[in-house]
Parts: structure tokens; sequence; C-alpha cells
């Protein structure tokens, strides 16, 4: 997160709409979106950077990203989100995270050396603003995302949500707000989410456009090796002219040369 000088969002790319309510006296926020584009998009992003997930990874980052794109429509504006959820079973790590200030959502999957770290473990890092990041950490149980976020609400955030599939690619996440029916909130199954727009009066309040979009260019990737290469650019590159690295944030592929590293690292 922060890592300047990325290539910002094309405007002009159609992006994929998520819609927040009020729920009138029940005192509840409502997110729901269809996630059948961005998924497409994400699949293409795999595919265009030789990507291959285990099923069972694939099911679980679209899971999450589900998750942060509703959890982002109902924040404010000027925040920046990165999520980390640490699984012992499978061993595995998924990153993501997204810019409400301009709709760019990426993630990947870290599937290889994942270090063993003892239990379930979710990272949340906050920017608002000009304010400094926030950071909170929670233990949860269990490998669906999903409820691995309503557990972040009710620990991290203090108050409860639930996340239902409502569709095959269709969401919505209900959010306590406070004086919150809580014996309604309780009560609700993914029957009764799916009849809500008929069983409740839904106000609207925002339509916003998220983008499968990481912004990662040439300038970040060597900002990421330059470290590496001023303690020892032969070490790096050993023998060869050129190296391939892949994004650390979209695991997008890469291809640095030695003379572009050299030419960077020389300017004042």
């Amino acid at each position: 997160m922060g890592m300047p000088e990325s290539s910002p969002v094309n405007p002009a790319e159609a992006g994929h709409e998520v819609r927040t309510y009020f729920v009138r006296n029940r005192n509840a926020l409502v997110a729901r979106a269809s996630f059948s584009e961005m998924f497409v998009d994400y699949y293409l992003h795999l595919g265009e950077n030789q990507l291959k997930l285990k099923p069972e990874y694939d099911t679980m980052f679209k899971r999450a990203l589900v998750a942060l794109t509703l959890h982002l429509a109902s924040r404010p504006w000027n925040e920046m989100v990165a999520w980390t959820l640490h699984f012992q079973e499978p061993m595995v790590n998924l990153f993501l995270t997204g810019d409400n200030g301009d709709g760019a959502i990426t993630g990947r999957v870290f599937d290889e050396n994942v270090r063993d770290m003892g239990a379930n473990i979710f990272y949340t890092d906050v920017v608002r603003g000009k304010e400094p990041m926030r950071r909170s950490t929670i233990n949860f149980t269990g490998n669906d995302p999903l409820r691995t976020v309503e557990s972040f609400y009710v620990q991290s955030e203090q108050r409860a949500a639930k996340i239902f599939q409502i569709a095959e690619e269709e969401y919505l996440l209900v959010a306590e707000h406070p004086d919150c029916d809580h014996a309604w909130f309780d009560a609700l199954t993914t029957e009764s989410a799916k009849t809500m727009d008929t069983t409740e009066t839904l106000a609207l309040m925002e339509k916003r456009i998220y983008r499968w979009h990481c912004g990662c260019n040439q300038k970040r990737m060597l900002e990421v090796l330059a470290p590496a290469a001023r303690k020892d650019i032969s070490e790096l590159f050993e023998t060869d002219e050129k190296i391939e690295i892949r994004c650390p944030r979209c695991g997008s592929r890469h291809t640095v040369t030695r003379e572009a590293m050299e030419a960077f690292l020389a300017k004042p």
C-alpha cells in the first residue's frame, strides 16, 4: 500500500457497480452486487500472467474478493484497505487491497513457502486520507473468507455483519448500525436475504464503481528490486541480462533488465 507512481485507473474502462442501502426501521446497512464481470476480469488476469491456482484456493480468493468489495462500499471515500488472510489448513495466504479513491481492487494468492503461524490470522491495514496507517489483527477459525470477515466485524469493527450468497455470483452484506434491530438481524438467513427487496424498506444510499486494477508498472518493479540491487546487483542478476519479477500485490509478470536497473540506481 502507498507505493508511488502506479499506473492510474482508466476511467474509460467499465467498472462493476456496488449499491448500498439503509434498511429503514432496522438500522442496518446493506451492500450488494453481482460479481460475474469482476470474476471475468480476475480470470483474464490469471490467464494473461500464467497464474494457475488450485480450485480450492481459487474459490477462497473469490470469496475474499467479494467480502473486500462489499466492505469497501460501506467505508469512507478516502479509505484504502489491505487484507492478509493466513490459513493454516490449507496452508495459504490471501492478499487483497482496495482503494475507495479510484475504485481499484486487486490481490493474489500465496501458496508456496508460506510460513507456519500456528493459527489462522487476519491482518487488516487501513489508511484514511493523510492519517497514519492503522493495523488490526484477529485470530479466526475455519477456511471460508466470508465467515472470516464476519469474525473481523465482531472482533475489530465492534459490530456484527453477515454476508450471504443470494444467487450464483451475487452477494449481499448486512452490517449493524447503532440501534440495530438485533432480533431481526440475528434471524437473517440466506432465504430472507434473497427477498429483502420486498420484505424490507431499502433506501438507496450510494452507487460505487469498482475495477480489478493493480497499477503495477516498470518503475514500481524497479523500486521493489532496488534494495537488493544496491546491496549486490551481480548477485541479483547473476549471468542474466534480465530477470522476471511478479508484482507482490497482484502477481503480474514483469521483466527487468540489468541496464534499466543500473539506470534507475544512478538517478539522484
